[in-house]
């Protein structure tokens, strides 16, 4: 599961689906709806808010947002709430990790969005975030995607 923290308009159509379905799981999750997935790192952001059906409906808002912008057909009322809440932080270092592992994927995926992105140097956030100092979150570290960066603010 990846919840980008990066703005989606710059996940390709691939990465756009992904990013819905993923989100309309953490939701199911976050509902108490499944079994699986219950302890995926990745949510706890979430539940730290003290409001997580909120933040994932918001979060998947955006992404709704993103894919009526371009024609997709994704279907709005999946989402359960999206009632206004605070800004979830994101580190700094997550940031630029995950522009990097975006990059990497879409230089094999879609060279065309690749080419269309890869000199933005400040990439947005997706709007339910706001950045902090910090390294890369350990969920990243400890799945062995950050190759051993830690948690390195410049990692």
């Amino acid at each position: 599961m990846r919840l980008w923290s990066l703005h989606p308009k710059y996940l390709d159509r691939k990465g756009l689906s992904a990013v819905w379905r993923e989100g309309l799981l953490a939701q199911k999750v976050l509902l108490g709806k499944t079994r699986g997935y219950r302890r995926h790192p990745q949510l706890d952001r979430f539940r730290k808010c003290g409001k997580p059906v909120d933040a994932i409906g918001l979060y998947l808002k955006a992404v709704y947002d993103e894919a009526a912008r371009r024609g997709y057909a994704f279907d709005a009322r999946k989402i359960k709430s999206s009632r206004r809440i605070l800004r979830l932080p994101v580190k700094r270092g997550q940031i630029k990790f995950e522009w990097r592992h975006l990059l990497a994927k879409l230089i094999r995926r879609d060279r065309k969005k690749y080419l269309e992105i890869r000199a933005v140097s400040r990439p947005m956030l997706h709007p339910l975030f706001r950045i902090i100092a910090g390294g890369v979150e350990d969920w990243e570290r400890n799945s062995g995607a950050a190759g051993g960066a830690g948690n390195r603010e410049n990692a």
